[in-house]
Formats: C-alpha cells, structure tokens, sequence
C-alpha cells in the first residue's frame, strides 16, 4: 500500500478545522496528522512532523502566515503549503506567489477542490481556485499577478510589510518584537521608514491606513 499524503491543517475556526479534517479522512490517499490555530503553533508541528502538506488559513492570530511560510520552508524542505482562505485580493495573491505556495484556494470552493489542491501539490504542480487565477500571469520565468500598477504597499520591503501588518492588528513595539524575534528599537526603526515612505507622521493614522488596506485582515 502506497504510503499516505500527511497533511496539517492550520485554522483558527475549529469547525472549519474539524470539517475539512472528516472530509479529508474519507479519501484513502490522505491523513490529517494534525490540526492547530495559529501559524506558530503550524511552524512547531511542522518542523515535529514534517507533513507533504500544510493547509493555511490566511487570517490567524500570531505570528503572520507569510512569515512562517518561510521559516516552514527553511526547516521542512519537503513540505508544500497551500493557503486556504476567504480572501484573495492581489496583495495576498503577490506574497503566496513570492512564498512560492504551491496552491490557493478560497473557501467558497468544496472540499474536493481542496483534495485537488492537495494532490497536485504533491505531484510538484501548483493549483489555484479560478478567481485567484484570473489575476495570475503565467511566464516562463514564472507566475506574477497580471495587474502591473504600482500601489503605495510595493514600496516596502517584506519587513516593512510585516511590521505594517502587525501594526494593524493593533499589537505594541513590543509585542511585534516578541513575535518576530527582533529588537524593539528595530521594530520602531521599520515604523520610522514606515511614515516616511508613506507619507504618514502619526502611528494612529499609519494604523488607519494599514487597516483600510486590509492588512488587519492577514
């Protein structure tokens, strides 16, 4: 018997985590070798268990989900990620592509979809629901977002972006610091060019700023 695909769901609804879990159970192929809530407690159980696959949800509490795809990536060479989530807007889009997750799917797909996804993650191909891919060019040199217009979000560096993320979440310096593993006056060092490359001199509105742009949300 061929050995099965392991997979670790990250969710930080227990109902969509219980559900996606019994579906997936039903396929002889797959087993959920564990579930969690957060994406910290997703890097814990995935440098323990080393699964094929972790299934992401966008939008969890801690440490933000593009980040620990790339500590995932870094320990677990052979696991693939595949984000699962309501959203799909291009700045989400850009960095799973920039992560190089090898799928997306939103959740007004069925679960089938999500068994796809899993498959052919596996098989090294990469799988996105149709309206994610409508916003996706496929080149040579890759895959990139078919929307080309430079926003005010594509002048800051990944590390500009997370702290901007965190920002909105309404988390302090120090907090930021704790959950990135940087020093506090780093952190106000990235909230400085933060302003300054915004345009924006007050942290309530640089705040504001990050949660109309959705970053609240990831």
């Amino acid at each position: 018997m061929s050995k099965k695909i392991a997979v670790l769901l990250a969710d930080d609804h227990a109902l969509v985590r219980a559900t996606l879990a019994d579906r997936l159970a039903a396929e002889a192929d797959l087993e959920v070798v564990g579930q969690v809530g957060n994406a910290d407690e997703a890097v814990s159980q995935c440098i323990q268990r080393q699964p094929d696959i972790v299934l992401m949800d966008i939008d969890m509490p801690g440490l933000q989900c593009f980040e620990a795809a790339r500590t995932i990536q870094a320990r677990c060479s052979n696991t693939r990620i595949i984000y699962l989530s309501a959203f799909f807007s291009d700045r989400y889009i850009e960095e799973a592509l920039t992560v190089e997750a090898a799928g997306y799917v939103t959740k007004s797909e069925p679960p089938e979809a999500v068994i796809e996804a899993i498959r052919t993650a596996v098989a090294g191909r990469v799988y996105f629901s149709p309206e994610v891919r409508s916003r996706i060019i496929f080149t040579p040199k890759g895959a990139r977002l078919s929307s080309t217009q430079p926003t005010r979000l594509s002048t800051l560096t990944q590390r500009e972006l997370q702290v901007l993320r965190y920002l909105a979440k309404g988390m302090s310096k120090k907090e930021i610091a704790r959950t990135i593993n940087l020093s506090v006056s780093t952190v106000e060092r990235h909230s400085d060019r933060l302003m300054k490359k915004l345009d924006i001199h007050d942290r309530v509105e640089l705040a504001r700023f990050a949660i109309r742009e959705g970053l609240a949300e990831a």
